[in-house]
């Protein structure tokens, strides 16, 4: 299974704001265009991340972090924090604190909630040339101004996917509404699409690759594996901190973050069991007799073309998955 801690190897293979720079100011019955934070707000708000996040994997204790991290990330970060605390519950052996540096904020200027930032940011978790070279890209969301600022989706990239962000005169990033009509799909229907595509294909404007075509493939090969049978249903993950967010991108289209729910049913042949991993096995309520579901979150950056663009409308650029629960049966 996924965490965060294991994410530049292998992850997907898987602050308050003051109220002028932030806040939802009413302006004669309108609220105020603002930047979601100052510079300065951003970067304490990556330390804060930071620190808790490493106080949490040192530990194994999904309450160190637990007020930090929220939405996908937040699920996957959380479930696999608690297997650990059950399989090593006398901490994390391993540890090597995470360190983030040389880092660009690109912080949007809207109205209204949620305000959200991106945080781009090179880690120790790397090789800092060539191949093995990353960037990761941390979403942090709040919904009001009493809320801390959450890490909501992380996306890790080469440095040459990190698309170049439209800006304002000021420097400050432009957000992309849920159902904006500029982009060639609406990041509010990612999601659903993305589910209705791993079941049946369609719609087919998400691009080949390793989480579309090939992921589709895989699991057409699970499916008819001699004595284990896999069955998988997607579902939408797109409220709350689950919804969408996305910033403009200067080709006119949008790198967008979004969220999808799945399970998978394995069902054992007569007189086997399914394999249950230790990392499941402490999130696992009932017995497995014959059949084992896991619960996933999957966490997805992609870039979407503008309407009208030629070439599939979207590109799936990163994808981080982890189970979040298990049941026997």
């Amino acid at each position: 299974m996924s965490r965060l801690g294991r994410a530049a190897t292998g992850l997907a293979a898987v602050t308050v704001l003051s109220l002028t720079a932030s806040g939802c100011v009413t302006v004669h019955g309108e609220l105020e265009v603002v930047p979601s934070a100052t510079n300065a707000e951003a970067e304490q708000a990556l330390q804060d991340f930071t620190d808790a996040y490493n106080a949490a994997d040192k530990a194994y204790d999904p309450a160190l972090d637990a007020g930090r991290v929220t939405g996908a990330l937040g699920a996957i970060n959380q479930a696999g924090l608690k297997a650990r605390s059950i399989t090593t519950p006398g901490g994390n052996p391993r540890h090597r604190p995470l360190e983030l540096s040389d880092t660009t904020y690109h912080i949007p200027k809207k109205a209204g909630w949620p305000r959200f930032f991106v945080a781009d940011a090179d880690s120790n978790r790397d090789t800092d040339s060539g191949d093995q070279d990353s960037r990761w890209l941390i979403v942090f969301v709040k919904n009001s101004n009493k809320q801390l600022w959450e890490a909501a989706y992380l996306a890790i990239l080469s440095p040459g996917e990190v698309p170049k962000f439209r800006t304002d005169q000021e420097g400050w990033a432009e957000p992309v509404a849920p159902d904006s009509d500029v982009t060639a799909v609406a990041p509010r229907d990612l999601s659903e699409e993305y589910a209705s595509y791993l079941r049946t294909g369609r719609p087919r404007h998400f691009a080949d690759g390793a989480h579309t075509s090939g992921w589709r493939q895989v699991r057409e090969q699970n499916g008819r594996r001699a004595g284990l049978s896999t069955q998988y249903v997607d579902q939408a993950l797109d409220t709350g901190d689950f919804a969408p967010l996305g910033l403009a991108t200067q080709d006119g289209g949008a790198l967008v973050f979004f969220a999808l729910r799945y399970f998978d049913r394995q069902t054992a042949a007569q007189g086997y069991r399914p394999k249950v991993s230790q990392d499941v096995k402490a999130l696992l309520t009932g017995e497995v007799k014959s059949t084992l579901t896991k619960e996933w979150v999957s966490s997805q950056a992609v870039t979407v073309a503008p309407k009208g663009a030629a070439g599939p409308p979207v590109r799936i650029i990163s994808r981080l998955q982890g189970v979040t629960a298990a049941r026997g049966s």
